[in-house]
């Protein structure tokens, strides 16, 4: 099942594309210091699974997925190749060279995409809570817009504060605020554009809306999941175990 090539994708699964038009790539080079592991958090186990695992399970029963791409560190190739071996997805799955930072990985990602792509959603794998009809939900969503982000009403209350002395300096109106999650979609052409001048003018961002904002380009909501949260800490390991422990009860 497993071939290995002398360029940047080094994992094949062999399966055809036939229509289907909407790549994924999927940030999976990072450490996870915050977790206090000395290994890949996603690698680490959740209900007898690695966290990865959930989120390709996951993307892999949206019927508008056309290929995954898991972009990550050579290091972490065995143990992923591994556990492919063990799902047997029916998404073609290809294996790409993380960079120092997420943006760099997204880039390499998008470098790494055949030339028959059109438009990619880009997933952090620690959203390992996302469900199949979010991911469909948001490759549908490709089709009217050209730039998106899955997101949540803020329901809290949110101070702006300055930093030196931690003094509120504004309070703005959560009915204006959302919390940005994963997966965020775009045109593939304008996403690549976006990068290339980030990389050129060295901007720095957390995620590829912000690079597409600061292009001018606009960019959506499409309405996510309050279970949608991003494995960071021990402690949202302990949240996602409950959730998905709630969702196996209700299966059954």
């Amino acid at each position: 099942m497993t071939a290995l090539t002398e360029h940047t994708v080094l994992y094949h699964s062999g399966y055809s594309l036939e229509g289907k038009l909407v790549h994924l790539l999927i940030p999976a080079a990072g450490r996870g210091r915050r977790m206090g592991s000395d290994r890949n958090k996603l690698l680490l186990p959740l209900m007898g699974q690695p966290v990865l695992a959930w989120t390709l399970q996951a993307a892999d029963r949206c019927p508008d997925m056309g290929r995954i791409g898991i972009i990550s560190q050579p290091y972490d190739w065995p143990d992923i190749k591994q556990l492919l071996d063990q799902l047997s997805l029916n998404t073609p799955i290809d294996l790409i060279q993380g960079g120092e930072t997420r943006q760099e990985s997204v880039y390499n990602g998008l470098e790494a995409l055949p030339d028959s792509a059109t438009h990619v959603l880009i997933h952090d794998g620690a959203r390992c809570l996302a469900t199949p009809a979010l991911f469909t939900r948001c490759a549908q969503a490709l089709q009217t817009c050209s730039g998106f982000v899955a997101a949540v009403p803020v329901k809290d209350t949110i101070k702006v504060v300055a930093p030196s002395t931690r003094q509120i300096a504004s309070t703005p109106d959560r009915q204006h605020l959302w919390a940005a999650q994963t997966p965020q979609g775009f045109e593939l052409s304008q996403l690549r554009q976006c990068h290339d001048r980030g990389k050129a003018q060295q901007w720095s961002v957390t995620d590829d809306a912000a690079l597409f904002e600061r292009c001018g380009l606009p960019v959506q909501i499409v309405e996510g999941e309050e279970t949608n949260l991003k494995i960071t800490t021990p402690m949202d390991l302990a949240i996602a175990t409950f959730i998905l422990q709630q969702r196996h009860g209700q299966e059954q």
